[in-house]
């Protein structure tokens, strides 16, 4: 069964630092390129990373350049989205998905994403 799971959320002061990590089951993650997204109370979900499996480049919008970092970790199957100086409007709902014909552009624009997971909640805030 093909499945992705998130995991790693929860609530964190304004600076902190979290690790979400995204579990694939039922197909290779190396194989599919991933974003990982986000989805605010009232707002519509955007990109906020994606990583290409075609020669693993790396892409983020510009609000979290410099603070987030993607990655994966081939052997565990898992792709890692590792949030540090967290701001209040971090907070959202995150989500992982990938694509095995999965594009990375610029200005958090991933497309042909297949498979989603339920996502993870991430609160910041005092």
């Amino acid at each position: 069964q093909v499945q992705l799971v998130e995991s790693g959320g929860g609530l964190v002061p304004p600076g902190g630092s979290l690790r979400l990590s995204c579990a694939a089951s039922g197909f290779i993650l190396d194989y599919y390129t991933i974003g990982w997204f986000r989805q605010a109370p009232g707002k519509e979900r955007e990109g906020v990373s994606c990583i290409s499996s075609s020669d693993g480049s790396t892409y983020y919008t510009d609000s979290v350049k410099g603070r987030f970092t993607i990655s994966r970790d081939n052997a565990k199957n898992t792709v890692y989205l590792q949030m540090n100086s967290l701001k209040p409007e971090d907070t959202a709902v995150y989500y992982c998905a990938a694509g095995a014909r999965g594009l990375c552009r610029r200005g958090g624009n991933y497309y042909g994403m297949e498979y989603w997971g339920k996502g993870t909640l991430v609160t910041v805030s005092s």
